[in-house]
């Protein structure tokens, strides 16, 4: 298989229709407003460390499912019976920590919408900042979150740049709908 310098350079070289493909031309760095999508992404972030994107793809509405549509106050009241049936689900990752992780965090993110009226708001409260203090911000906030896990969920949903490279027609998108990052950095020229 040929290296690629990026995940816009290794996408083009997909046919249409492969997830990868599509989540980068349609999902990529596109900001995402609503809490139900925000800590969706968050929890596929978390589940794929240790495993390949194309994997988490896959399963994605496997996710959707089993996490009630990631109703955060629905996951948050999780049960032990809960958590036994994630661990059963052969559809999801079932990894005992990331599956707990989804249930923290989502309390954790009851106690944001209280403070900020939504986990998008809390992100918008804190921007701009740099990645380590992004982390920081997280650590002190939820669980299992390392440097590659906020990195990409920042840069994922808008917040951070670095989703494409220039020239992306796709990362293109990402600024006219909205991405945060944009807002810091003036438009490319061409």
């Amino acid at each position: 298989m040929p290296e690629f310098t990026s995940y816009c350079a290794y996408c083009t070289t997909l046919p249409n229709g492969d997830p990868n493909k599509t989540y980068h031309d349609n999902s990529y760095g596109f900001p995402i407003s609503d809490d139900q999508g925000l800590f969706c992404r968050l929890t596929l972030e978390i589940n794929q460390a240790g495993l390949s994107w194309s994997t988490i793809l896959k399963k994605q509405d496997n996710f959707i499912h089993a996490y009630d549509g990631f109703d955060i106050d629905k996951v948050a009241a999780y049960s032990e019976a809960d958590r036994q049936r994630l661990l059963a689900d052969a559809g999801i990752i079932r990894n005992r920590l990331k599956v707990n992780a989804a249930i923290v965090n989502a309390k954790a993110l009851q106690g944001i919408r209280t403070s900020h009226g939504s986990f998008n708001q809390w992100l918008a409260a804190h921007h701009p900042l740099d990645k380590p203090d992004w982390l920081r911000l997280f650590k002190q906030n939820f669980v299992f979150v390392g440097g590659e896990i906020v990195g990409e969920f920042l840069m994922s949903t808008g917040w951070l740049p670095g989703a494409h490279i220039p020239g992306c027609p796709a990362g293109d998108r990402a600024r006219e709908a909205g991405a945060a990052w944009s807002r810091d950095q003036p438009a490319p020229r061409g």
